[in-house]
Parts: C-alpha cells; structure tokens; sequence
C-alpha cells in the first residue's frame, strides 16, 4: 500500500481582478481536475459573450450572475492531488481559514499599485491571512504576460521588493516566502518552469 497523503486547505487571495479565479481554474485544470471538453465549452461560452479571459475562471464561478458580472460573489471549493498531499482549494471573494495561502498579485501597471496601495486587498488579505493564523505563503506575481514589457524582470524584481517589505510589517518573515512570477491565463510557471520567464 502506498504512503498516506497529508490534506492540506489552500486559500486563494488577492486584489480584485488579480487573477485569482484564472490562476486556480487554470491550475485545476493542468492537474488534471476538469476535462478538457469542459473547458472547450467555457472558452465558446465566454467568446460568445465577449469575455474570452473567464475561460478558466469559470471553472470556479458557477453562478450565472458570477459569469456575467464577471466577480465571484460565493466562496468555491476545489479538491486536487499532487503526490504528496491531498489539496482543497478555498478561492473566497475575501480569506478564510487555511494551512496555507497563495496571494495572487497583478504585476501590471495601474493593477499591482491598487493592489498595494493604503486601501488595497493585496495589503488587506496579507493582514487577515497572518491575523487568523496562516503562517504558511506563497506569492505569486500574475499577469507577467501583460508586463510593460512582456515577462519584465524589472518589474517583478519591484514587485517582490515592495510586497516583501509589507509582509515583514504585517509579521511574515520574507525569505521564507517564496515568490513566483506567472501567468494564471497563458499558464507560464504554474506546472513546469516558462521560458517567458527563465531569467
């Protein structure tokens, strides 16, 4: 019999519009947690209504007022395996109990700034995630792919210096967390190593 698999909860936070219902529903999928017909049909879907990028975030928002409007108004619950663990993961319109968190962060111009500004979700759900005891990080840099210029080096090594400065206010120790630039549409860095991003 084969070695028993921890469980582990995963949630996802970030800024609105930073990727997160695309970055999981992209993830999911490359794991090999919806078939491939499925997401053929959100992907005609989404082209019929004009929105081509919800594609992967549809696998997670379910709700038809979700896909209209474009948000996600309910917390969704996805279950995958790597060889190690058994993982749920929690995608919340806000931050819920987990063992660890994976802070999606739009690395594009105007997005990453309201992300981090004095009253933005990306500082906000930093916070809640230390406050209710989730010490465990993961950040992942999104949206590489609509860098000025595209997969900028630059502008991720900005990113993780001022996203690492917060998160050693907030009470995080920054060389533990690990920070991987990616992104959740295109799906670079998410599985396998990109060569968009092999600097």
């Amino acid at each position: 019999m084969g070695k028993e698999k921890f469980h582990i909860n995963i949630v996802v936070i970030g800024h609105v519009d930073s990727g997160k219902s695309t970055t999981t529903g992209h993830l999911i999928y490359k794991l090999g947690g919806i078939d491939k017909r499925v997401i053929e049909r959100f992907e005609k879907e989404a082209a019929e209504m004009n929105k081509r990028s919800f594609k992967y975030a549809w696998v997670l928002d379910k709700l038809k007022a979700e896909r209209e409007r474009g948000i996600t108004i309910d917390i969704a619950l996805w279950k995958f395996e790597t060889t190690k663990y058994y993982c749920t993961v929690i995608d919340a319109p806000g931050t819920s109990q987990a063992d660890c968190a994976v802070l999606i962060i739009d690395s594009t111009t105007g997005g990453f700034e309201a992300g981090i500004s004095k009253d933005g979700q990306t500082r906000e759900h930093a916070l809640l995630a230390f406050t209710l005891g989730v010490k465990q990080m993961i950040c992942c840099c999104n949206k590489m792919d609509a860098t000025t210029p595209k997969y900028s080096k630059a502008r991720y090594d900005e990113i993780v210096k001022e996203v690492s400065s917060y998160l050693k206010k907030v009470g995080y120790n920054p060389d533990k967390i690990p920070f991987v630039p990616i992104s959740g549409f295109e799906g670079d860095n998410m599985i396998e190593r990109s060569t968009n991003l092999d600097w």
